[in-house]
């Protein structure tokens, strides 16, 4: 059974990892109902977000790939530079909305265990929701080379606050790009690739963590299982949230994180 759990657990966090909804929240949420509090809770999400990592890596893998020749060609080939302006300065920015939720990172990790609570957990898909509606309507037309360095800091400042458990980064992320006017399409191009310095850095911070939980063979396969389940789920889920984000339609995220949280006050009153 506990092999089973896992497996949903890995499910929950390849839905939610790309959706606008928390996996971080709802796996948290998932093991206060069913008690499946056998093993620390941010280890696991460390190595089922590494299946989510995987699965996106492999949607924007030419974009990732693009991205860094153009970074390193503008640094050591002169004669191209011009051409690659406009590539090198979105890595820049991708820097720069990195930076600020890498400082509440590691300010708050040893106390981000402490900060969860289902209650809280509903107030924060609260936040979320209302973060969504705001921007149902929000069509802008900026692409990859109109972003501008006050864009990237105003998107860091709001995927900074999203270290609070219930708070999606993705959603976050989102609604920034889309209030700094960005077209949905990039919008959507420039959360996910801002994904990748921040899914690496947690995953860095937390390895050391991992290697040194007890009984770490017991871990092993129930792990994996979730790591796979995740991975799979990641990728179809994005590809679902692609669909949805094109149409307009984040309001829909919005309607649920109200249902959630309204089961959760009623549900833990």
């Amino acid at each position: 059974m506990n092999l089973v759990k896992y497996i949903i657990l890995g499910i929950i966090q390849g839905l939610t990892e790309p959706l606008p909804i928390s996996s971080s929240g709802h796996i948290f949420l998932f093991k206060t109902i069913f008690n499946t509090n056998l093993f620390n809770s941010l280890n696991f999400e460390i190595v089922s977000n590494f299946g989510s990592f995987i699965a996106i890596l492999i949607i924007f893998w030419h974009d990732i790939v693009d991205l860094v020749k153009a970074f390193f060609t503008y640094l050591f080939q002169k004669d191209k530079r011009k051409s690659e302006l406009v590539k090198f300065k979105y890595c820049l920015y991708i820097l720069v909305s990195t930076i600020p939720v890498g400082i509440t990172g590691l300010i708050f990790k040893s106390k981000l265990e402490n900060l969860y609570s289902v209650k809280g957990l509903g107030f924060a898909f609260l936040i979320t929701a209302l973060m969504l509606f705001v921007v149902r309507n929000i069509k802008g037309e900026k692409g990859d080379g109109d972003i501008t360095l006050k864009d990237a800091l105003l998107i860091g400042l709001f995927q900074a606050v999203t270290i609070i458990p219930g708070i999606s980064r993705s959603g976050t992320v989102l609604v920034a790009c889309l209030l700094c006017k960005l077209k949905r399409e990039t919008a959507l191009k420039y959360t996910f690739i801002l994904y990748f310095p921040v899914s690496v850095a947690t995953m860095a911070l937390g390895v050391k963590d991992l290697i040194a939980t007890p009984n770490i063979g017991d871990m092993f396969l129930p792990y994996t299982l979730g790591m796979i389940s995740a991975g799979i789920v990641t990728y179809f889920a994005y590809l679902w949230l692609s669909n949805l984000v094109k149409k307009g339609k984040l309001w829909k995220f919005s309607i649920y994180c109200i249902c959630l949280a309204l089961f959760i006050f009623i549900y833990f009153r």
